[in-house]
């Protein structure tokens, strides 16, 4: 594991040192790297994925980030063409992510599990992230516990984005302490979040 400490770096610097990281490498490897913004993960998310990397991140604390990078080696020449260091504005709009289930559509309910798994990840991978996710009814198991989705929504979660569960859907399925992403929230908020929302995007 190699870790870039980029805590305090203004962009374009944690792009920079991750990408001179990056084309050092002469074989598989982990890169760890520590920021402390969400724009800065966004940021090194975007050019680390361009070069070929796997990443994940996770929000450890205030002002405190990681972002993993499964690299197989440098990345190429082609992957690196045309790409820079300049910061990219905050990737998120007002569009709002509704899901009310653990599963998506209706038919087989073992597809559909494996269905809303693949949303949650198509969602990580959207240009124009959203501003917030709201899970609630069955939906809520999908930020608990368990969840096949926790490192997509954790990831997102580090980006900027909002991540808000029901709390009396949480009570009423006993996950209340076995939360992993996100916060509780209530149905006023919920409302009030659809009801200001650019766009609402369902499953």
């Amino acid at each position: 594991m190699i870790t870039v400490n980029a805590m305090g770096d203004n962009c374009p610097i944690p792009v920079i040192k991750t990408k001179k990281a990056m084309q050092a490498l002469t074989g598989p490897e982990m890169i760890e790297v520590l920021v402390d913004n969400e724009i800065a993960v966004q940021n090194v998310t975007k050019m680390a994925s361009s070069g070929g990397g796997k990443v994940s991140s996770e929000k450890l604390g205030e002002n405190e980030y990681k972002i993993v990078i499964a690299m197989e080696g440098a990345p190429s020449a082609a992957e690196t063409a045309g790409e820079n260091a300049a910061c990219i504005p905050d990737m998120r709009d007002n569009m709002v992510v509704v899901v009310s289930s653990d599963r998506m559509g209706s038919g087989n309910d073992e597809l559909g599990k494996v269905l809303i798994k693949g949303f949650i990840f198509a969602v990580t991978q959207l240009d124009t992230l959203p501003k917030t996710m709201l899970f609630y009814n069955g939906g809520a198991t999908i930020t608990c516990e368990g969840s096949d989705s926790l490192e997509d929504l954790k990831s997102l979660e580090a980006q900027g984005v909002e991540i808000l569960t029901c709390g009396t859907c949480l009570d009423y399925y006993g996950l209340k302490e076995k939360l992993e992403v996100g916060a509780v929230t209530n149905m006023y908020s919920i409302v009030e979040k659809m009801a200001g929302a650019g766009g609402i995007l369902r499953p």
